[in-house]
């Protein structure tokens, strides 16, 4: 198990303790400039602004000896060897040849029949599975993956999503992840710990934190689009924000109405109590509804969120 104690991401932080255990995901997401990148490097044993105790297996954390290996955002590979070079590379620095570590560690995250190819060859996908397994052949019992995804396309990180939950599982990993993406932590945090300007907000598990969150920062950070406020101590999720054809909704007039195919979302005025306030509403599938009509706007009890002044 990886453990942070007395972790300060700047010297003004306040300290927190987290902790990252054996064959699960702990997804830290921040927006950018909150931290996410020190904190990976403090883990790593790498030159950082944070700072606090590292223990892994109980043990302080030398970084000379340490079975921690790191991902970054770039897609870091050494152009001038093949897949399998790549992949060999961790073991040849330790002295070992071990062909058929390379082929299962390709197998294992779906590029064994990529192992005679050049980086330059290969998809942006392709590559990042590439860095994955490079980073595995170290055998780390901590991997660090910081913005993984951030240079992929959606399709691409959702099926890597899926199989980073299988990779962790067969490997037994302790895995850390950094994302600014709440979509991203919603699929994959067996724990989640929301960092906001190089504060630790709040950890637990994402259902937890998403239900109660401690506070509107932590709230917002977990809500994309961000919240919708009801007034000065209670808010609402856009995906918590429905139609409605009676006259219990509140007033809103449509600012842009706009569609991904799956999702649609209604940037309106809505009339409230104290005045008028800008929400933006996410519904289900494909919409009719125009910029500049009038509807209705209404929102269940149960989603309110009391979150203080």
């Amino acid at each position: 198990m990886l453990a942070i104690n007395q972790l300060k991401i700047r010297p003004s932080s306040k300290p927190a303790d987290i902790a990252c255990t054996a064959g699960s995901i702990t997804v830290v997401l921040g927006r950018n400039q909150s931290g996410k990148t020190d904190l990976c490097r403090l883990a790593a044993g790498l030159p950082t602004k944070a700072s606090g105790t590292v223990t892994i297996g109980g043990e302080i954390y030398q970084r000379k000896s340490g079975p921690v290996a790191m991902v970054f955002q770039a897609f870091v590979n050494y152009p001038s060897w093949t897949v399998a070079g790549n992949i060999a590379s961790p073991m040849q620095a330790a002295g070992i040849r071990d062909e058929g570590r390379v082929r299962e560690l390709a197998a294992l995250v779906k590029i064994e029949h990529l192992l005679h190819r050049m980086p330059d060859e290969l998809s942006g996908g392709q590559q990042q599975r590439l860095a994955i397994a490079r980073a595995l052949a170290k055998k780390p019992k901590v991997l660090l993956m910081d913005e993984p995804f951030v240079n992929l396309d959606f399709k691409l990180r959702e099926a890597l999503n899926a199989e980073l939950r299988t990779l962790v599982e067969e490997t037994g990993v302790a895995l850390l992840f950094t994302t600014s993406d709440p979509s991203d932590a919603l699929a994959l945090a067996d724990q989640l710990i929301l960092l906001e300007s190089h504060e630790v907000l709040q950890q637990g598990s994402a259902l937890e934190l998403y239900r109660s969150p401690v506070g509107f920062a932590a709230a917002d950070l977990l809500s994309d689009p961000g919240i919708n406020r009801l007034s000065d101590t209670q808010y609402v999720r856009p995906e918590h924000v429905h139609l409605s054809a009676d006259s219990n909704g509140h007033s809103s007039t449509l600012r842009a109405v706009e569609t991904n195919g799956a999702q649609s979302y209604l940037h309106a005025d809505v009339t409230l109590t104290h005045g008028t306030e800008e929400w933006v509403v996410k519904l289900p599938g494909i919409v009719t509804h125009q910029a500049g009509e009038h509807v209705l706007l209404a929102v269940d009890h149960r989603d309110v969120l009391e979150l203080g002044a």
